[in-house]
């Protein structure tokens, strides 16, 4: 069968890559939200404590006569309420049960501080109890008037966050009913499921995004590649919302969320799109250039070593199958003799992976005397730096294959394609060549496409170190 590289015409960099950057769609607007909740529960602090101290047992306060008591009290109020998600949007900030709470913790948090620090110089009990209970009163006072003052609002046509819904022909009428009886937001068009195939899926996020669009929900149904739609949204710095209509296993990056009374799965939108991933690109610049002037006496070294071993280049150079399917030539030192590749055909019945997708062989005769030392502490990786350099890989990512491989992959498996390839992953931190089944290496390049972050790429680097050190699967 043979194998046909994608288009590349106006694609995207990379699944991760924003195609146009900016804030978060509707950022503005989740600001205000959250600044005037601070403001009135700033002030319900400051009138509950007013009201504690003028009718409290006269007492003299130390601590209330210097205004850094006031900023403590403001300080632990409000961080305990952020801390407990209080000021997120929809039925958070009407969590009246979890605003006592955080007033509750708060405030026996302040009686902690007191009386470590000056257990005889704080307040009466009566202010503390008065300031307790009117601070409770006050808070959800204003919360209520806030939330009668929104859905006045948004009767009238305002603040109601513009969105797309894509969805089922069935399912269409019962899902903007649902929208609709939520009173926040506004349709600004709708779509079926085929808006999301690949051929329409490009015209469709340049209409979200002249619209203006803030959020997006979709029908469970609707969504035939949930990984993937996912990331497009996500870069689009869209909110993703989706409906649910039957019982299905819930991937991991999901959260359920309540809109109106109905609970839907979704996937946040990061404030600043695409920030992250060119955070990594960034890093991956960074470190090659380091790692390549660090190691450049030992490249001449490897390759001194490789020329009194066996005739041949230096190097090999291969073609690999990399972003979006495209071919490009994968730097390696040369571990084999110079008609491996002919010679494979011969050694294919011979292939120790169970699919026989991936090639395979533990005592492979084509493997120079040098090239198995290069092969056991994965030193024949060293020159991939300058794929990186060139933008063809990254540090961390899927391995890229060799055509050979790619020919024989499912429908299924060409979402790893859709992310730039890496010199390492999950993986060759997961036991490299002891994982025989191919079905295991997309598992794990899913779980890394998935749950993907800075973070899980330093701790793949550094898992890495490890595995080449204890030459755990290396072969």
């Amino acid at each position: 069968m043979a194998y046909k590289t994608l288009p590349l015409v106006d694609l995207k960099p990379d699944l991760r890559s924003a195609k146009n950057k900016g804030m978060q769609r509707g950022i503005a607007v989740k600001l205000l939200r959250i600044i005037t909740l601070i403001f009135l529960d700033a002030i319900s602090l400051t009138l509950a404590l007013r009201l504690a101290l003028f009718y409290g047992t006269p007492l003299k306060y130390s601590w209330t006569a210097d205004s850094s008591f006031a900023v403590l009290t403001f300080s632990v109020e409000l961080g305990t309420i952020a801390m407990l998600g209080l000021y997120k949007a929809g039925q958070n900030r009407r969590n009246y049960g979890g605003l006592a709470k955080a007033i509750s913790l708060s405030s026996l948090l302040l009686l902690l501080i007191a009386f470590l620090y000056e257990p005889n110089l704080y307040i009466s009990r009566s202010a503390f109890l008065l300031f307790w209970a009117s601070s409770i009163a006050f808070i959800f006072t204003s919360r209520f008037l806030f939330d009668m003052a929104t859905k006045l609002v948004r009767r009238k046509g305002v603040v109601l966050h513009p969105v797309f819904l894509i969805s089922d022909v069935e399912d269409k009428e019962a899902n903007i009913s649902f929208i609709q009886r939520t009173k926040c937001y506004k349709i600004r068009g709708i779509g079926d499921a085929s808006s999301l195939d690949k051929s329409n899926r490009e015209a469709t996020f340049d209409y979200l995004h002249k619209r203006r669009i803030e959020e997006a929900f979709v029908s469970w149904n609707a969504i035939k590649n949930r990984l993937y739609i996912s990331w497009y949204f996500y870069t689009a710095g869209i909110t993703l919302r989706i409906i649910p209509v039957q019982t299905e296993v819930i991937p991991p990056n999901f959260e359920f969320s309540l809109v109106g009374e109905l609970p839907c799965m979704t996937i946040q939108s990061p404030i600043i799109t695409g920030s992250d991933f060119w955070l990594k690109r960034g890093l991956d610049l960074f470190c090659s250039t380091i790692l390549l002037l660090l190691f450049s006496p030992l490249y001449l070294l490897i390759a001194l070593l490789i020329k009194l071993d066996s005739p041949g280049p230096i190097f090999f150079k291969q073609d690999r199958i990399g972003l979006h399917g495209k071919k490009f030539k994968i730097w390696k030192f040369r571990t084999m003799v110079t008609n491996a590749e002919k010679l494979q055909a011969v050694l294919e019945a011979k292939n120790e992976t169970k699919d026989g997708v991936l090639f395979k062989l533990k005592d492979d005769p084509r493997i120079t005397k040098v090239g198995k030392f290069l092969r056991r502490y994965s030193l024949d990786e060293l020159p991939q730096i300058f794929n990186i350099l060139l933008g063809d890989m990254s540090l961390v990512g899927p391995r890229p294959l060799p055509v050979r491989d790619v020919q024989r992959f499912k429908a299924t498996h060409f979402i790893r394609q859709e992310v730039l390839p890496g010199i390492t992953g999950l993986w060759q931190v997961s036991g490299r060549s002891d994982i025989d089944d191919f079905e295991d290496v997309i598992q794990l390049d899913l779980s890394y496409i998935q749950n993907w972050s800075l973070l899980l790429d330093l701790q793949i680097l550094l898992k890495t170190v490890k595995v080449v050190l204890q030459k755990t699967g290396a072969y």
